[in-house]
């Protein structure tokens, strides 16, 4: 990045601060401090943290863009309607899950195939589920429903803010559409995901898009524990920036750096549109230390 354009950014974080902005430079705010109560209307516009906000916490929040969040910034209002309004919260789509769903790719491909499934205005609910998800898996899971269909909230009986059984989830109405997930449904979805996936020679492998909590930088850690990353290949893990000082800390950071990794904040390449060099062309300049603590 040229010094100039890395100055500009700067007094631009600056002049932001000193208006009041909290400079949390993520895409899950959740997890840096912006937790928003059940039932508090707020106005946010990435698709992942509003599915979260919605379902996991129970607060109040459409799908906004730049100029809607801006405009209630200044004047602390926001149009009512949609996910605003308790008649819209109701669960429209029943969905039954009849095979277990416990790792991060399970809740993952549940997310997708229930994204892929349901209208784009409907709420699914999740009935079925044995073991209560933590933050992590209910983040992929929203986030992957949220992409594959435009899911922006969903019940998942007594682990939810607002639903203890189907019945109150529903609202005492029956569902538009009941679907079942199952085995064949979940080999169905992976196997879509994984329709392109023929070449095992890959450039990148990205972690943290939604980003990356801290315990899934540790996990990466200890994944990577005496091995390195290929030299053909990179791996790259996105966290916000108040999580990467304390991965810092944890000697995360360093760890990653020996293994061949990046840790970055602040950004990812879904809105940085950035990426390394594939092979057959030389390698990218990896970002200096001082660089990658700012920014990506």
């Amino acid at each position: 990045m040229p010094q100039a354009e890395h100055d500009e950014i700067m007094a631009s974080e600056q002049y932001n601060a000193e208006h009041g902005i909290h400079l949390l430079n993520t895409c899950t705010p959740y997890q840096v401090g912006n937790v928003p109560l059940k039932g508090e209307h707020c106005a946010w516009m990435e698709s992942s943290a509003v599915v979260y906000v919605n379902s996991v916490l129970g607060a109040r929040t459409n799908v906004e863009g730049r100029e809607s969040t801006g405009a209630a910034m200044l004047t602390g209002k926001i149009p009512y309607w949609g996910l605003h309004l308790e008649e819209n919260r109701r669960g429209s789509h029943l969905v039954e899950v009849t095979t277990p769903v416990v790792t991060n790719r399970d809740w993952g491909l549940l997310g997708y195939w229930i994204g892929e499934q349901v209208p784009e205005e409907a709420i699914p609910v999740v009935d079925g589920i044995a073991a209560t998800p933590d933050l992590v898996r209910l983040k992929h899971f929203g986030a992957a429903a949220a992409s594959s269909g435009g899911v922006e909230m969903y019940h998942v009986p007594g682990i939810t803010a607002e639903a203890r059984t189907r019945d109150e989830a529903l609202a005492g109405r029956a569902a538009v559409e009941h679907l079942r997930y199952g085995p064949a449904q979940r080999r169905e979805a992976y196997e879509h995901l994984n329709a392109t996936a023929s070449d095992t020679a890959v450039d990148l492998v990205m972690i943290g898009c939604p980003h990356a909590t801290l315990g899934q930088i540790r996990d990466v850690v200890r994944l990577l524990e005496g091995r390195r990353v290929h030299p053909d290949s990179e791996l790259w893990v996105f966290t916000p920036r108040a999580l990467r000082h304390v991965a810092e800390q944890n000697g995360y950071a360093r760890a990653l750096e020996d293994a061949g990794a990046l840790l970055m904040s602040d950004t990812c390449p879904a809105i940085g549109q950035f990426l390394p060099r594939g092979r057959g062309s030389s390698r990218p300049t990896r970002p200096s230390r001082s660089t990658t603590s700012r920014r990506s």
